[in-house]
């Protein structure tokens, strides 16, 4: 472990401590708080189960909306998401949830003022809280989290991608992970496991085509294609949350013409940060991934019990 990860490491020990002890408080809002986090920077399928488990609640009847902070907005403050809106307003993720769901989507870097200002709009509804495990100002009736079987092997940052150590797993009162994971540290044993199995729902395209993403782990997208028998001419990444500029579109277009290319095939994620220049880059297909629950009705009843039996906002 280098010296960087040793103080990034006691720094979220010294924090975790204080909040466990007490001197650091969260604040209880009046709805139930559903807390869907990981310990990994990116890539471990939180937007998706976040929509996953709104489209569960709707099947329900349940009303609710989603607190996110909005991670890549040049804004700051507490925002309704307009889902017409630009990715620098509000970030693309609470864009994408907002546009696929249907119910609103507060930001703010304080996801306590964020969620009293929905409550102020919609009342005290059920709150999904989005990117909340590290988020500990906010009280929270369940904590899901999102773990990949790489997660395991990992460091902490900044060698590696975790946010935190295994360790703080304890803390999770529900883990998820993929259907097909095989390991996992003895200690989970006693704690509720959500099972998933993830996909990627491809248009028809073109023999020839482009593909690029901006995503936290792009090698998965291209693989995803792959596996799905598509041959990309050729793979562009970015980074994550990378929104586009003419720069770049001039240079995916030359791409284009230089390989042959019969169009390009992207996420919804990057199409929502191309914005306007998406109309530039002909014709463009948009993946979408798909996330399922195993045993959605098990997991349902649970979350279910644990906001109906939470103690009351002070």
């Amino acid at each position: 472990m280098t010296m960087l990860a040793r103080i990034y490491g006691a720094v979220v020990r010294t924090k975790n401590a204080l909040h466990d002890r007490g001197a650091l408080r969260a604040r209880r809002l009046q709805g139930p708080v559903v807390s869907v986090g990981n310990i990994a920077v990116g890539g471990s399928g939180k937007t998706p189960f976040v929509i996953l488990l709104g489209e569960l609640l709707k099947a329900r009847g349940i009303q609710f909306d989603v607190l996110s902070r909005g991670y890549g907005r040049s804004t700051t403050g507490v925002l309704l998401v307009d889902p017409q809106g630009s990715p620098q307003e509000f970030g693309d993720e609470p864009l994408l949830i907002a546009r696929r769901l249907g119910v609103p989507v507060v930001v703010g870097e304080k996801r306590y003022e964020a969620g009293k200002f929905a409550e102020a709009r919609f009342g005290p509804q059920l709150h999904i809280l989005d990117d909340g495990f590290q988020h500990r100002a906010l009280a929270r009736d369940l904590d899901i989290v999102l773990v990949n079987q790489s997660d395991f092997q990992d460091q902490l940052l900044p060698k590696g991608r975790l946010r935190e150590s295994l360790a703080a797993l304890k803390r999770a009162d529900v883990i998820v992970m993929e259907d097909n994971a095989k390991y996992l540290p003895s200690w989970t044993g006693h704690k509720t496991m959500w099972r998933i199995r993830r996909g990627v729902k491809i248009p028809a395209l073109p023999v020839r085509v482009a593909a690029f993403c901006g995503v936290a782990r792009p090698e998965r997208f291209f693989a995803e294609l792959r596996e799905a028998g598509v041959a990309a001419a050729v793979e562009v990444a970015y980074d994550d949350h990378h929104v586009y500029t003419e720069k770049d579109v001039r240079h995916l277009l030359g791409v284009q013409e230089e390989k042959n290319c019969g169009g390009f095939v992207t996420t919804e994620k990057d199409a929502i940060n191309l914005q306007d220049h998406a109309g530039l880059l002909r014709p463009l297909f948009t993946t979408t991934v798909t996330m399922e629950l195993i045993r959605p009705v098990p997991a349902m009843e649970h979350l279910l019990d644990k906001i109906q039996t939470r103690p009351a906002a002070l």
